[in-house]
């Protein structure tokens, strides 16, 4: 996995590929890494702590960050440790990423998954996204499929895109749940409304086989259209092969439509 100077969506392990075209992406297997930037950790402070009964010491936790910068971990490692054993939950994820990876510590995935728990359990979402994917697929833990959508429903709740998309993937196929085609299409957009490529490629393909909701050309259209604009390769295939049934019309509303919905920020895309 790779160390990410900034907020949003990280890098790390996924598979890319789908079996048939005629599929929803499978889940990922990406982790969220390092939180790195300053107003990320005063953002968690602010909002996962308020319960608190005491401050982690701020200065410590940036001399970590400015050590990981400049790629001393083991220098970070000692910065963090202490405010993750006081109960830091930012910390206690980052000691989770580093031992998850190796990098200042020797890798050691039940130790990874020790720190992403203590943060987990304080409601921190990256360490509940990480911690669902180490059960997922028995990394440092018992496989545990029951654990893992435990864990990614705790971090899709709060807004965490790949878990969404991961339950909405589990959804339609009764991969670990029983299977619920409408509530696979629930968490489908609520990731594609945070511009999640691969859960705005699955709307296209459920809309197009009415999984879920009803069959709908022009709908499907939007969220192919959308999808391949941010860059999902097999989504403008499966657009022109919808186009083939369409009427113009109906092409140029989905287009029209596409546009409104992008240009929206995703918030008007019924």
């Amino acid at each position: 996995m790779d160390i990410v100077f900034g907020g949003g969506e990280r890098t790390g392990r996924e598979n890319t590929e789908l079996a048939t075209y005629e599929a929803v992406a499978n889940p990922e297997l990406k982790k969220y890494t390092l939180v790195m930037m300053k107003y990320v950790y005063m953002t968690a402070f602010a909002g996962v702590f308020t319960a608190f009964t005491f401050i982690a010491n701020a200065q410590d936790f940036d001399k970590g960050l400015a050590f990981s910068r400049n790629g001393d971990f083991a220098a970070a490692v000692k910065e963090w440790r202490p405010l993750a054993e006081q109960g830091h939950a930012v910390a206690q994820y980052n000691l989770g990423v580093m031992y998850d990876n190796g990098e200042g510590v020797s890798k050691d995935a039940v130790e990874a998954v020790r720190w992403y728990r203590l943060a987990a359990k304080q409601g921190y979402s990256f360490a509940q996204y990480n911690l669902g994917l180490m059960y997922a697929n028995g990394d440092g833990v018992s496989k545990d499929a029951v654990e893992a959508v435990r864990w990614f429903r705790l971090a899709a709740e709060q807004g965490v895109a790949s878990a969404q998309f991961n339950l909405g993937v589990m959804y339609n196929t009764g991969d670990r749940v029983s299977k619920d085609a409408v509530e696979a299409v629930r968490w489908f957009r609520l990731a594609a409304a945070q511009g999640h490529t691969r859960a705005q490629f699955n709307l296209g393909v459920v809309y197009a086989n009415g999984e879920g909701v009803l069959k709908d050309a022009v709908t499907a259209h939007m969220w192919y259209n959308i999808s391949s604009a941010s860059g999902h390769e097999s989504a403008g295939k499966l657009r022109d092969e919808l186009e083939t049934n369409m009427t113009p019309e109906q092409i140029a509303d989905a287009v029209q439509r596409a546009k409104t919905c992008m240009s929206s920020n995703y918030a008007q895309c019924d």
